[in-house]
């Protein structure tokens, strides 16, 4: 007897040693698998979808030129290990390159760039006019990082395996962080896919965003073929993994898939929760097209 998807999920899950919420949907049909999809959920980075989509629509409107230039002098920039916030010196970047690099490279001082050139209330407008009603962001990228350090206290990064430290940081908490659900994200998704949320010309930019993402390890990973074409935006902190995107096959098959994961052990490095979200989303997907 073949084993239900959803029970499948849920073991791969236990066995990565995470707890995870997942929904997928064919973006042309409408059917979908949900595992918990309605659980809030805290996005970190994720949620420079929601910002990449803003700076899309505020550019189809009319309110800013994608080409402009913007400055960004080292000091004061957001903190993060990828594109402008490790480099060292003055750099002056376009809007629609900043966002490649917020979106590529999860790069956080890109992000806070563009945040400060939209705003964070027209964010929010974004996703609430899109129905996205357990979808807000609450603060900056810088904001959250903030918290962080906040909550961390005197000892630092070397507090973040003290699971004391973790149940009282803000960040990890949709209630008082940014948030969403699984099933918000594959929305959002399906409405870019179907150029529903902007012209079909910032649509087709944003999808090339997403599928120039660097990181092979979380969704990409279960779908190791020349021809599936995977686009997506990953999210990361303490004990947090999550990625949302949409599946491609040469069959003119399209599958949004939002995984947010949450691991037991709160060390930086875990390989087998990274993997299980490629896994789970392969399940799922695998299960939508027998439909």
């Amino acid at each position: 007897m073949a084993v239900n998807p959803l029970q499948r999920i849920h073991t791969a899950f236990t066995e990565a040693g995470a707890t995870g919420w997942l929904h997928a949907v064919n973006i042309d049909t409408g059917a979908e698998i949900n595992a918990v999809a309605d659980h809030l959920v805290v996005t970190a980075s994720v949620h420079k979808l929601c910002l990449l989509l803003t700076l899309h629509q505020h550019a189809e409107q009319g309110l800013l030129d994608l080409t402009e230039q913007i400055e960004c002098p080292p000091a004061g920039r957001t903190p993060g290990p990828t594109g402008l916030a490790a480099m060292l010196d003055p750099v002056r970047i376009s809007l629609r390159d900043a966002a490649y690099l917020m979106t590529a490279v999860s790069d956080n001082a890109a992000a806070e760039l563009l945040l400060e050139r939209v705003g964070l209330d027209a964010v929010n407008t974004t996703t609430r006019n899109l129905g996205l009603t357990r979808t807000r962001a609450q603060h900056t990228f810088a904001q959250t990082l903030a918290t962080i350090r906040e909550d961390a206290g005197p000892d630092g990064a070397q507090s973040l395996t003290d699971p004391r430290v973790i149940a009282r940081m803000r960040a990890l908490d949709p209630a008082r962080t940014n948030h969403s659900t699984p099933r918000d994200m594959t929305r959002l998704l399906a409405a870019i896919w179907r150029d529903e949320a902007c012209t079909p010309e910032h649509g087709a930019a944003i999808r090339r965003i997403l599928g120039l993402q660097v990181w092979p390890h979380r969704m990409a990973s279960g779908f190791p073929f020349d021809d599936v074409h995977v686009a997506g935006k990953t999210g990361t902190l303490p004990t947090l993994r999550n990625e949302v995107g949409a599946i491609e096959y040469p069959d003119g098959g399209r599958y949004a898939i939002a995984v947010f994961t949450r691991a037991a052990n709160p060390a930086a490095t875990l390989p087998a929760v990274d993997a299980v979200i490629g896994t789970t989303a392969r399940i799922a997907v695998d299960a939508l097209r027998t439909r």
